[in-house]
């Protein structure tokens, strides 16, 4: 076994918490019929030392014997170089190559030879993502060449098999410390241990940095003082230690090429710690703040944060199978507690005057200096985020961010007042304003945003809204499990002349909504209005044929629904409608068919919805998504829709994200 692993040459002296997904990698190794295995995570997950793990266990040994190939690739791989250490490997002279293509060329030749005479894999550790045009030339046809290549990012192969390295748990976070930090049940360290895990955020990497930096430290004190340095830095270790800190800049140095996705990176920090993150909100932020035409551009910086593993999405429900006209209530971001960290220390790494990035935490009425007292330089962030717990007084100091265009509250508390300096926050464009809380929380001061001039998109969430005051710029309003009664009840003005300029209203998940005001269908430029997830809703007024702009109509999952306006037929410009899971709808409006440009219906669970003669007449439309009764009734009128495709999709439904909002 002196070559069997090139590069690699020693087994992990100890792992824990990786039999599970040791396990599924062996299977598809030895069991397997694709070609490509990807094993993924961020930096210090534990990539490599499962990888070199698997290359020793007995049964691969069994399999490949000395045909083991370990080797790292790193940001910037040379195929020579690789190459040459294959052929030391298999104990073939070195080659001689004559021009670019040559290594290649020789390479697959020589692999062609080994894996036609006994299995081979390849390991090809620490690819990052842009390398898979040279992955892909290690690949030849032969069902006895298997690849296995770990990554910080989902790699784009075809014929792969993606394994995802999640976090340890703490009781295995626990075993990894103690091993390295030479513990034992006795030790009057353990109480200690036991927090400084906590702030390890289940990376293997990190917790042996610091078990191994407390190796042999028998000094109480000394415990006490990593402790202790660790809470004074909130939990994070990234503050507190260099060593961490460098290892994870790793992560965020890929991204040197791609500056907006490094910014779209550190805005993640806006939000708290261990909850979920709206994509709805962050679309809000980034089509703002980098002047995107439309929110769909921000589409691809979610798919790139995912794929490159700095963040994971949550897809709390999924009616349809393809993406319904960039319609993301229902998607969320996770982010590792030690990615946010490095989020705000690099946001934090500029002087307070210069941040791009202001975040601010206060817990138990603690303020940050910079509030206490005025400041001589301005605060030139063009993102504030502050969050507040609990015991918060909604005391404000006299900060002043006048040049902000985005304004994140989090807040837990079951009243809160809208700070004073927001009056002064005339460049605000978006409002993110989001209560962590069980209860709804209670707004006061909202009248202060009507002194905002470039005010574009509010989203407010679990919160009771009060009564609307009168948002002439407001392009966008959402309101996400929030009680809305009183801003529809008691506004002291028409909601039409409130919201003159509202192009999309969203109302999901807000429990108290029975009818939708009719004022709401006297504002002229809305293009778009969803009603989802909102059980109680079972009225749509009869105005609604006067929204003549009106584009999208959502009403998915307003189970006590019963009927759509006849209006309806009025809107000209209508474009898609979901009235997906609306049970207690009957029948559509007879003259739907009237609706003559639309192109897309979404019916899923609404198979005692009944199907009008008229809509032979819908000649626009390409797509239906219903469930297989709904489908028979769709098939009657297909030879007058020669256009017409009816899909069934299986639709997904996770409701244990709830207990994370």
């Amino acid at each position: 076994m002196a070559r069997a692993l090139y590069g690699a040459p020693e087994n992990p002296d100890f792992i824990v918490g990786l039999d599970q997904l040791l396990n599924q990698l062996k299977f598809d190794l030895l069991n397997g019929t694709k070609p490509f295995l990807n094993l993924i995570g961020f930096g210090g997950s534990g990539k490599t030392t499962l990888a070199k793990n698997l290359c020793w266990d007995p049964q691969v040994l069994d399999k490949f014997k000395e045909n083991i190939f370990f080797a790292t690739f790193s940001k910037t791989p040379h195929m020579k170089i690789i190459v040459e250490k294959l052929f030391e490997h298999f104990g073939q002279p070195k080659p001689e190559f004559q021009g670019n293509e040559d290594p290649v060329y020789k390479m697959r030749n020589l692999l062609e030879q080994k894996a036609g005479e006994s299995p081979v894999i390849l390991v090809l550790d620490d690819v990052y993502r842009g390398s898979e045009d040279l992955v892909k030339k290690f690949n030849i046809p032969i069902s006895n060449l298997k690849i296995l290549a770990t990554s910080r990012a989902k790699l784009n192969l075809e014929s792969c098999i993606t394994h995802r390295l999640e976090k340890l748990p703490h009781e295995d976070s626990m075993t990894l410390f103690r091993h390295y930090a030479e513990l034992n049940d006795t030790c009057p360290q353990n109480d200690l241990a036991n927090q400084i895990v906590k702030c390890c955020g289940g990376l293997p990497l990190i917790l042996k940095i610091i078990g191994s930096r407390l190796h042999g430290e028998e000094a109480f004190e000394s415990w006490q003082i990593m402790e202790r340095g660790l809470s004074q830095h909130g939990g994070s270790i990234v503050d507190s230690d260099d060593e961490v800190l460098a290892t994870l800049r790793k992560s965020f140095d890929v991204l040197d090429d791609k500056p907006m996705l490094k910014k779209c990176f550190m805005d993640l920090g806006l939000f708290p710690e261990d909850q979920m993150i709206p994509v709805s909100a962050l679309f809000d932020i980034w089509t703002e703040l980098h002047n995107l035409p439309e929110e769909c551009y921000a589409v691809p910086y979610i798919d790139d944060l995912t794929l490159r593993n700095l963040s994971t999405l949550v897809v709390t429900r999924k009616v349809a199978s393809e993406k319904d006209d960039y319609y993301y209530n229902n998607h969320f971001l996770k982010q590792h507690d030690i990615l946010r960290d490095l989020a705000i220390h690099l946001s934090n790494e500029k002087p307070l005057e210069q941040r791009e990035n202001l975040i601010i935490d206060i817990n138990e009425n603690n303020h940050p200096e910079l509030w206490s007292e005025p400041k001589k330089q301005g605060i030139s962030a063009r993102l504030v985020s502050i969050s507040s717990g609990e015991a918060f007084n909604s005391k404000w100091w006299s900060m002043k961010p006048d040049g902000a265009e985005v304004l994140v509250l989090n807040i837990g508390s079951n009243d809160y007042a809208l700070p004073d300096f927001i009056k002064y926050m005339r460049e605000l464009k978006v409002l993110v304003l989001i209560n962590y809380s069980f209860h709804p929380s209670q707004i006061h001061s909202f009248e202060l945003l009507g002194s905002l001039p470039n005010l574009k998109r509010i989203r407010l969430q679990r919160v009771s809204v009060p009564s609307l005051c009168k948002l002439k710029k407001l392009q966008k309003l959402s309101l996400y499990m929030c009680t809305i009664g009183p801003a529809f009840e008691s506004c002291p003005m028409d909601i039409s002349d409130a919201l003159q300029g509202l192009v999309e209203l969203n109302i999901d998940y807000c429990k108290d909504l029975v009818k939708l005001p009719a004022d709401i269908c006297k504002i002229g430029p809305l293009k778009k209005l969803s009603i989802t997830n909102c059980h109680k809703f079972s009225e749509l007024p009869k105005e609604i044929g006067n929204l003549e702009n009106l584009e999208v109509l959502r009403l998915s999952s307003c189970s006590d629904l019963k009927q759509v306006p006849d209006s309806i037929k009025r809107l000209q410009k209508l474009g898609l409608v979901d009235i997906s899971y609306c049970t207690s709808l009957k029948q559509l409006p007879e003259d739907f068919g009237d609706v003559c440009n639309l192109k897309t219906l979404y019916m899923k669970g609404c198979s005692r919805c009944e199907l009008p003669d008229s809509v032979k007449n819908l000649q626009h439309l390409k797509v239906v998504i219903c469930d297989e009764e709904t489908a028979a009734s769709w098939e009657t009128f297909r030879p007058q829709l020669p256009n017409l495709t009816i899909k069934q999709p299986n639709a997904e439904i996770n409701l244990n994200w709830l207990e994370r909002l």
